[in-house]
């Protein structure tokens, strides 16, 4: 293994590997690298949303099999399995906002339950199928607001729907690996995740899109909740974290466990704090300004305990939330000049491979 715990890509060369909810915006960065590394990547999502998006600007479509469909299709999603019949399965399809959740309950638990049991599944009449990720969330824990990390052995009762039902997701996994997954030879894990960040988010809903479009209109960002502690961290911590669980359970499947992934204690800040940063960061003169909405409850006081990855694995975050912030920036301001997304990318990449 590498420093900091991450395994070398070589691994990844050659490998038959299927990620779901790669039309997103994490799972255009995990194709990206996949591919990258020499993986045979079959993708399965929903049409990428909105525009622009980063799939479609950084061209994996032309890089990876792509396959458009709809998670909650098992007729689909199996028929895919049976030609691909990959070796390893990163599962990130979801319906990943809060405020959407409140919208869309019934759409959000098809999503987010049924598509983890139909992905469990289809892994459980797939013969060969040898490492499988269940990509979740920080906020599958019952949030008690509070100030120390969360670990993997607390309770898990998500608030609103969509916390919920990740929580649900995560108890639709286990009971699969129990009953039917590890004595198949797969090697299961589930990975619950901080706020991510980085170039190539567009979302609504979502903290840096907002900041990045307020900057291009030359207006104040606007923040609902500025006291609200979260583990932000850049988009490529938790990815090679999560390459790296799924080869080492791969090579050793008693590495199969629920891991937390998250930045350092001193990197769990307000998301005003986040902003004042990334206005540092952008320039311009960029500002930010705190207008509650009175929208649904979400959580005050976020943050992880990532011991469990640490000891086992001897992983550590290698961006501090500054470095993060100005990756973040770099990155669309190259992108806003006319920079290809593909190549800022493969830059940043680079960047983080070098530590």
């Amino acid at each position: 293994m590498a420093e900091n715990g991450i395994g070398e890509l070589t691994f990844y060369k050659g490998r038959r590997v299927l990620v779901t909810g790669h039309t997103g915006f994490k799972g255009s960065w995990l194709c990206r690298i996949l591919a990258d590394a020499g993986a045979e990547v079959t993708g399965y999502g929903l049409e990428p949303e909105g525009e622009p998006n980063l799939f479609t600007l950084s061209g994996m479509e032309s890089k990876i099999h792509s396959v458009i469909g709809d998670i909650r299709d098992q007729k689909h999603i199996s028929q895919v399995f049976a030609q691909t019949r990959p070796e390893l399965v990163f599962h990130l399809a979801a319906q990943p906002l809060v405020r959407t959740s409140y919208e869309e309950p019934v759409y959000t638990y098809e999503t987010n339950v049924m598509g983890t049991v139909h992905i469990c599944e289809c892994i459980r009449q797939t013969p060969g199928v040898k490492s499988f990720l269940n990509v979740t969330t920080d906020k599958v824990y019952e949030n008690r607001e509070w100030a120390w990390g969360y670990r993997e052995t607390d309770g898990l009762n998500g608030y609103d729907p969509y916390s919920n039902s990740k929580s649900c997701s995560e108890l639709v996994t286990h009971s699969y690996t129990r009953a039917f997954l590890a004595a198949g030879g797969t090697a299961v894990s589930t990975a619950r995740a901080g706020n991510v960040i980085g170039g190539g988010d567009f979302a609504r809903d979502r903290i840096i899109p907002d900041c990045v479009r307020a900057a291009q209109r030359g207006e104040p960002v606007i923040l609902r909740n500025p006291q609200s502690i979260r583990p932000f961290q850049h988009v490529l911590e938790p990815l090679f974290a999560y390459l790296m669980i799924a080869q080492r359970q791969y090579e050793e499947p008693s590495f199969g466990d629920s891991y937390n992934v998250g930045p350092e204690d001193q990197d769990c800040i307000n998301t005003g704090r986040l902003a004042e940063l990334f206005c540092r960061a952008w320039g311009e003169g960029l500002s930010w300004r705190a207008e509650p909405d009175g929208g649904p409850h979400e959580a005050n006081f976020l943050k992880l305990d990532c011991s469990r990855l640490k000891n086992r694995f001897g992983w550590r975050p290698r961006w501090s939330v500054e470095v993060a912030l100005e990756k973040t920036v770099r990155w669309y301001q190259g992108w806003l000049r006319g920079e290809p997304a593909a190549d800022l990318m493969g830059r940043q990449i680079e960047e983080y491979l070098r530590g």
